[in-house]
């Protein structure tokens, strides 16, 4: 049953033919969710500049998605496969290990986010303040992290052909 859709081919468009384009496709994208999610926290921090309607210690998890967004993306697939010309500094276990701890603060980023939405602003809120400052903390770590996982995992290797 798994196999049963894998002779459907979709109908091709000739003038919409973005095969050679998806590493400039998946390159933009990305770096738009991650304009955005940036966009977003900056907007935050202009819209409440005291810090009773939103802590600027926020901002911690966003600078960790931020770095969790170039651990991950400083190792290439080649590498995690092994299949790289050169194994770099410790080899193909070393690639996975730095790309697994991209990861974790990745998550780790996106789990702080979603406590401090929940544990400032939703289930203890301070009376008066408003709750996008929260919504904006845990959609600016979804967007980097998301963009994180498209210029990862969105782009080929492949220089020509």
């Amino acid at each position: 049953m798994a196999g049963c859709l894998d002779s459907f081919q979709w109908p091709q468009c000739e003038w919409l033919n973005l095969d050679d384009r998806r590493n400039a496709i998946a390159s933009i994208f990305s770096g738009f969710l991650f304009f955005t999610g940036w966009w977003i926290i900056i907007d935050v921090a202009a819209r409440y500049p005291s810090g009773n309607d939103f802590m600027h210690a926020y901002h911690v998890c966003g600078v960790v998605g931020t770095l969790a967004f170039f651990m991950i993306n400083a190792v290439s697939n080649s590498a995690v496969r092994g299949d790289s010309y050169t194994p770099g500094c410790l080899g193909q276990r070393g690639a996975r290990v730095w790309l697994l701890i991209g990861f974790l603060l990745g998550f780790g980023a996106i789990i702080a986010s979603a406590w401090i939405l929940f544990a400032s602003y939703v289930i203890y809120p301070t009376p008066n303040v408003d709750q996008w400052p929260g919504v904006a903390v845990f959609l600016q770590n979804a967007l980097i992290f998301i963009s994180a996982l498209l210029f990862k995992f969105g782009r080929t290797e492949e220089l020509w052909g």
